[in-house]
Order: structure tokens, then sequence, then C-alpha cells
């Protein structure tokens, strides 16, 4: 044996993602490695000339039960699992007639993918979930000190170079090899489990007793909330939903993970609106928010609500951006900007701003679904988004005046924009343009005074949402000095009658909606 490792004599491939499959057995081959193989592995190889060994012909068993038996066999097995300077092994695998397998390279069926593409249909995921892949992949993993494992086309070079240089693989990367297998197949497993899990386990909103995670390093950053952390990118391979996670980007530098946090809150938001609506946000917070004829005049009115907060904000559209909207970003410094699109006239003029982050995002879908994941020290918080809209919450007027249109149509835009601010929120509004953000305060009537001051004009008219009730009528005397007519927030504080009455005394109209936005 070469003190590299075993040298390298039969290798079984059995992939479905065939990239690479041919170049790699045929390398094997000149080295002198036996290749068994299955099924369409098989026959790839076969019709590129490179001879195989049919598993059939190992095991003397046929493939059968259309695929779903074929490598689960004691002659596979036992060749993967066998100790190779253990004598009792040895002497077992002679006796049964058990030849040893020193290389695996297997890829899985496309779960993922299936459920992607064809996430209704049960019975056709089902059947992509392999049973004898993971087994095969889990026994040359277990066994990595004499077997070498691949699940990934991307090794298939380095091991190669390692075969061709002295006849085996280094046990270094054989370790590293079953790291990333297990890896492999604890990912795959928690997919399936995932999978049926919210489709099976109670129904909507239901949270299985154990939670598997699945998910998938797609970047790097140059470091975390700050220099000193390291930071990655994950994504949840069953959420299919556009978002920052798989938006392109167009242009810019590369993404930090606080840009990121950013993009996220202001596609959420702009996301939530089906008529042209813009977003800007710093440090998760919308410094201002709009709704508008189009991108421009949606962009015009959000930086008007606060212009000096948006200096190096990131800005969300749900509607493409064209020439004039990018005309009007340039003529400001900031981070990044996400769209469902952009016209090629608005990508030449945005080019001018060469650091300047462009994501194109696809189509602005209402995020109406899913988990939202929050870290705590020694374990995981889990909940369902938060997805209850205006539209969704029953506004019921508690004061004796009603709200008039205008006034509803106000609140519930601000109401809306109050879902994705940082608790305790206090949004006022102007129409359909925030007028003032309190974000983050300790005390509800902090958050209106602070909402206040950001405002760059007089609240007189505007409307006030709060994402919480008011605890005591100090809130309500506040917002009113400050010129309020109409308020929306969830009541259900022991002290309502007396906040109701304080709306009333100032002639402030006033809708319960039953429902908290909260947001840690």
């Amino acid at each position: 044996m070469s003190p590299r490792g075993p040298a390298l004599k039969r290798a079984l491939l059995s992939v479905f993602d065939k990239t690479g499959i041919v170049g790699f057995a045929r390398g094997l081959h000149e080295a002198g490695v036996e290749i068994l193989s299955t099924g369409g592995t098989a026959r790839a190889l076969a019709s590129a000339g490179i001879l195989v060994r049919e598993v059939a012909d190992l095991t003397g068993f046929p493939e059968m039960l259309d695929g779903r038996v074929k490598t689960l066999h004691p002659k596979i097995h036992g060749g993967l699992l066998a100790v190779r300077d253990n004598p009792d092994h040895m002497r077992q695998a002679r006796e049964h007639g058990i030849e040893m397998i020193d290389l695996v390279v297997i890829n899985l069926y496309p779960f993922e993918e299936t459920v992607r593409t064809r996430g209704g249909e049960m019975a056709e995921v089902v059947e992509m979930i392999d049973i004898g892949g993971p087994a095969m992949v889990r026994s040359a993993s277990k066994n990595f000190r004499d077997v070498a494992v691949v699940v990934d086309p991307r090794d298939y070079d380095t091991v190669l170079a390692e075969i061709r240089e002295d006849g085996s693989v280094l046990p270094a990367t054989r370790a590293r090899l079953a790291a990333r297998a297990f890896a492999h197949t604890s990912s795959y497993d928690a997919l399936i489990a995932d999978y049926l899990s919210r489709r099976c386990d109670g129904g909507a909103g239901s949270l299985p007793d154990t939670l598997p995670l699945a998910f998938r390093k797609i970047l790097d950053l140059r470091y975390g909330e700050n220099p000193h952390q390291t930071a990655a990118l994950y994504a949840d391979p069953l959420e299919s939903i556009p978002s920052v996670v798989g938006a392109e980007k167009v242009q810019g530098k590369e993404l930090s993970f606080n840009n990121i946090l950013d993009l996220d809150a202001a596609w959420g938001i702009v996301c939530d609106f089906d008529e042209p609506a813009c977003a800007i946000i710093k440090h998760t917070n919308p410094a201002g928010a709009a709704l508008g004829g189009d991108a421009a005049d949606a962009f015009r009115r959000a930086l008007a609500a606060d212009p000096v907060s948006a200096f190096g904000g990131i800005v969300a559209f749900n509607r493409e951006v064209d020439a004039d909207a990018a005309r009007e970003l340039t003529a400001l410094f900031l981070e990044a900007v996400i769209a469902p699109g952009f016209a090629g006239e608005a990508l030449e003029i945005l080019k001018t701003k060469k650091n300047l982050r462009v994501m194109r995002a696809g189509s602005a879908t209402r995020i109406a679904t899913g988990r939202d994941y929050k870290r705590v020290v020694g374990g995981l918080l889990v909940q369902e988004r938060d997805h209850i809209s205006a539209e969704d919450a029953a506004f019921k007027v508690v004061t004796r005046r009603a709200p008039t249109a205008l006034e509803s149509r106000a609140l519930a835009f601000a109401w809306t924009i109050a879902r994705h601010v940082k608790s305790n929120a206090i949004v006022y509004a102007r129409g359909t343009t925030t007028a003032g953000v309190g974000a983050g305060q300790m005390s509800r009537v902090d958050a209106v005074r602070f909402g206040a001051a950001k405002a760059v004009s007089p609240l007189t008219g505007c409307v006030l949402a709060s994402d919480a009730f008011f605890p005591f009528r100090d809130g309500l005397d506040e917002a009113a000095r400050h010129g309020v007519t109409a308020i929306v927030q969830p009541g259900g504080s022991v002290k309502d009658a007396e906040v109701i009455a304080a709306a009333d005394e100032h002639d402030i109209a006033m809708v319960f909606t039953g429902r908290r936005h909260f947001r840690h």
C-alpha cells in the first residue's frame, strides 16, 4: 500500500447529474481503475466508449422495482464498509465473494429541484427520494480511511490528479470528502423532512417537534455586521419566492452582511403594495416610503420624507426602474438598489455610479408565507412570518368620529409600513407617503415624539399608525399636539377606554385592528 493510502482498484459511479462524469471516468480507466456503474450512468459511460461493469453483474441481482432497488446489497456495502487492515473483515469478504470498492462517486436524485418545479405533485416528489445513493455515500464516508467518496463534480479534478500521481487519494482528502459527503446526505434528508413536515404536520402554521435545516451557502461575505466577524449568506432550498437571496447583482461592489439585511427589509416593504412603491432603508428601518404614479414619482416622495437619513441608504422598488428613476437615484449617494428589473437606458445611467450595488430580483410578490428564524444563544426561535396586512385586519372604528375616505387610505398605508418598523414603532403618514417614523424606542410615547422629531414638515393633518396598543393616553395627547387627525392601532390595553376618550377629546378618528405588529 502507498503511504498516501490504499491503491485504487475499483470505483462505483452512479450519478443523476452527469456533469463531467465521462471525463472523470475516462481518467479513472486510464489509471487502471475498474469502473462499476448503474442504469443511466452505465449507459452514458458505455456510449462514450468507456469499459463499464454493471452493478447487477457484481451482485447477481437485477435492478428491480422501477430502479428502487439496485445497490442495496451486501456485495456493495460489504465492499465499502470492510476495514482493509482488519483480518476478520477481509476473511469474511473472501468467504462471501465480496470485492472491495475503493471509490464511490454519487450524486442524488434532484429532490430539491423537483420540489421547486413540481412542489404540489406529492407522488412525483416522493419518487425523487433517493435511498440507495445516500446509503452508499454513508457507508463509504464511514470507512473513509479506506474509501474515497465524491458527491460534488467540483471535486473530480482534485481526486483524479491525486490518483494519477500515486494511484491513491490522500488521507486528508478522503477525510475532507467524507465530511462533505455527510453534510450532503444530512442536507438531503433535512430537505425531505422539512418538505414532508410542511405538507403533513398538522396543516398551515404548525411547527415540527424536530426542526431540520438544510440551508446552503451561496456567498462568502467580506465580514459580518462588523469587520471582526466572519459571515456568509445561506439560501433556503425550499424557498422559491423572489428575494434578495435569489436576486442577480447586475453591478457594484460586493454585498455586505448589512447590505443584505437592509435590502431584505426594503424589498419586504415594496412587495406589500400593488401600486408603484419605493422604500428607502437605513439600519433595516424605513427612512421614507411612498406610493406614486411610477417608480420615479414614488422615489421622489419617499426621499422627501427624510432626505438626510436617505444618504447612504438602500432603495427598493416594486416596479422596473426606468431612465427617469435612474436619474433620480444617481443624484444621491446610495449603497444599493433592488427592483424587479431595470430598463436598458436605466442601467447605462446607473453605471455612472460604479460602486452602487444594483440587484435584479424578479417579480415583486407579497411575502405571505414561510418561517422566520432568530438565533439566540443555545437555541433558535422560529415563528411564522408576520403576513397580516391592512387588507387582512378588520378596521373597527372605536371613536365618535369615523375616519374619512382619505384618512382611511392613509391609515391602511401607515399600518402596512408599521409592520416593517422596529418596535416600539410609530409611523406618521400624509396620504401614501411617510411623514415621520419613530423606530425602536423603549416607550410608546417616546416613539410618538421621535417620529414627530424626524418629520421634515409640520404633521398637521397626518395620520398615525402604532404597531401595538397605547398603554396610556399620553401617546394620544402627544399625537394630538402635532395635529394628527386619525390613528390606527391594535387596541387591547386595559386603558383602552381612557385612550379612546382622549381621541374623542381631540376629535381624532381611531380604529382598532386587533392585530399587533411587533418587530424585534
